[in-house]
């Protein structure tokens, strides 16, 4: 859902900057989700090359990601962050706040960026754009990080949390 504490505004913001920096490249900014509450339209005026998708279906999901430059994720605050495992999954580097849960949940697989720093998310944006072999490293690395995230591991993890309470329970 697109909203405030996801950080369009400063994403849209960082992508402008980007474009002045990069006259020639001509990216495209994909805005993905519905429009949830106070999500504003003047965040998109005067900005070239956006795109608004709306609400993504799950079986549309891999094929966005999968030819996406890269997933912008700058939370201003977030639980767990399934968009960024999911983009890891298809093969999308990540750029996430250094915030919250973000910067646990990729590791080195990903760059991180100010979310209140417009010109920081600006320049990793330019980063993943221009160099490469800096994408195809945080590619490879990312499917790797990823493969920690499965229902079964989390199964397993939270199965050893209740075995733990029941035996402090018994002592």
């Amino acid at each position: 859902t697109l909203q405030p504490r996801k950080n369009i505004q400063g994403i849209v913001q960082a992508f402008a900057q980007c474009q002045r920096q990069h006259k020639d490249h001509e990216t495209a900014l994909v805005l993905a989700g519905g429009k949830g509450w106070l999500f504003d339209e003047a965040w998109l005026q005067d900005v070239r090359n956006i795109r608004q998708l709306g609400y993504i279906n799950e079986a549309d999901k891999g094929g966005l990601l999968g030819g996406a430059l890269a997933l912008v994720f700058p939370s201003l605050y977030e639980g767990f962050g399934f968009p960024v495992i999911e983009a890891m999954i298809c093969g999308a580097p990540v750029i996430v706040s250094h915030t919250s849960s973000l910067p646990e949940l990729i590791g080195d697989a990903g760059l991180l960026a100010d979310p209140a720093d417009t010109a920081d998310i600006a320049a990793a944006m330019s980063r993943l754009s221009q160099n490469p072999n800096l994408r195809r490293e945080m590619i490879r690395k990312g499917y790797e990080r990823a493969k920690r995230f499965t229902w079964e591991r989390a199964a397993q993890d939270v199965m050893r949390v209740f075995e733990e309470i029941e035996a402090q329970m018994r002592t």
